[in-house]
């Protein structure tokens, strides 16, 4: 089987790592897989830009002016929305002409556009469309947060990150609109990779009534007599890591809140306890806010290196106001961390609180939920103290059972052998 996936980017950012994760997968079952991309990172021969730089240059800047003239030329909401207005014409590309089907996961910011999806529609091939976020069933944004427009019976319009240039007619709604069309004329298979992402879209006016499954990311995972696990009875060593560590998704602050509470509450662990950090961060002042002592890698690029981190930490923290599916608590648990999560997204697919991990509820409360990432922090201390290897066990066999990359692998080609 011939497959084609469409992602921004062979490596940078999360859906491009996953991309290409699910590529050497597919193509370790036997499949003929292959990538178009915008930006080609990797010397990978499977995968190739999608058009030359110039034309991609092109299709990035018109589609950026479109968001632009949309918001007002406001920098913050820039990147944070999305109308496919402009992008390549695959439908002429060789690959995508020889290909049974077509994988389409990351592609805005000008690789491809509506119109061009649709185009590749009509040659006839087998289309999946792989979520990463709630932008397939929203207007414009990535992530809804709060916002509850996009819930059937209703529809995108008004905005709330359009600010004063929101109106009902908005380019939210337009392009709300142009997806509904494109899904009716074309099929599309969708694939959320999580629960708590496919639970958006059913309840979505744009997704409520199309095909819907479940099939996580590939991570690549070790083999269990790899790991080398580096102990430390002493000390409590908490990890913390994303791309840009003070992203306002990640929630930062909250961390440096959480642990301000655990030395409050908890004086005689905090004392024990340190914080190793990995990613880039722009604003490095809030490290020195953290009143524990402080690890700080900075920003990092091979696996390997990662891997090395979470082998000698024993809890995994995420923080983050809401996360489609946190490869941190993946990646954490098979080397032997224990999560400590909020469960504002896919966390609950990951883990299975109070048996691999904690999950705390968010609220509205600050300060009490800082207190609660303190509480399932301590009570984390006290499941690895009672029975640590157990403990890494079953959080081994947890994520290597549903998030292995040849498992996954085995799930899409499934899904792509069911009757179209």
């Amino acid at each position: 089987m011939k497959i084609v996936i469409v992602n921004k980017s062979d490596s940078t950012g999360g859906a491009a790592v996953v991309s290409y994760r699910l590529m050497m997968a597919l193509r370790a079952a036997g499949a003929d897989a292959r990538m178009l991309v915008a930006e080609k990172l990797t010397d990978s021969p499977y995968v190739a830009l999608a058009a030359p730089a110039w034309k991609l240059k092109r299709a990035f800047l018109a589609d950026r002016l479109r968001i632009a003239l949309a918001n007002g030329f406001n920098r913050a909401t820039l990147f944070r929305l999305d109308a496919a207005a402009a992008g390549i014409d695959l439908s002429r590309h060789p690959w995508i002409r020889e290909a049974d089907a077509v994988m389409i996961n990351w592609i805005n910011q000008g690789l491809l556009s509506l119109r061009g999806i649709e185009r590749i529609g009509h040659l006839g091939k087998r289309i999946l469309w792989t979520m990463h976020d709630m932008w397939n069933l929203t207007g414009l944004c990535h992530h809804a947060g709060e916002c509850r427009r996009y819930v059937a019976p209703g529809e995108c319009g008004d905005c709330p990150l359009l600010q004063h240039h929101a109106s009902p007619d908005d380019l939210s709604h337009r392009v709300s609109v142009g997806k509904k069309e494109l899904y009716r004329r074309c099929r599309i298979d969708f694939v959320a990779v999580s629960s708590w992402l496919a639970g958006k879209g059913r309840e979505s006016s744009l997704l409520g009534d199309q095909r819907l499954s479940v099939i996580p990311n590939a991570f690549h995972l070790p083999c269990r007599e790899n790991i080398a696990r580096v102990e430390n009875p002493d000390e409590l060593r908490i990890i913390f890591g994303a791309a840009r560590l003070d992203d306002e998704v990640k929630d930062f602050p909250m961390l440096i809140e959480s642990l301000h509470a655990l030395k409050r509450q908890y004086p005689e662990l905090a004392a024990r306890t340190r914080l190793i950090l990995y990613g880039g961060i722009r604003n490095e002042g809030l490290i020195g806010e953290i009143p524990l002592p402080v690890e700080y890698t900075g920003l990092l690029r091979k696996p390997a290196e990662v891997a090395a981190l979470y082998s000698r930490a024993d809890i995994v923290v995420s923080t983050s106001r809401f996360e489609t599916l946190p490869g941190t608590l993946v990646e954490g648990q098979a080397y032997g961390c224990l999560p400590v999560t909020f469960g504002s997204g896919g966390q609950r697919d990951i883990v299975d609180h109070g048996n691999t991990g904690l999950i705390v509820d968010r609220t509205n409360d600050r300060i009490a939920d800082a207190r609660a990432i303190a509480d399932a922090i301590a009570r984390g201390a006290s499941m690895i103290a009672a029975d640590g290897p157990a403990l890494r066990a079953r959080m081994y066999d947890s994520v290597r059972a549903r998030f292995d990359a040849p498992s996954v692998a085995a799930a899409y080609l499934r899904l792509l052998s069911t009757p179209d």
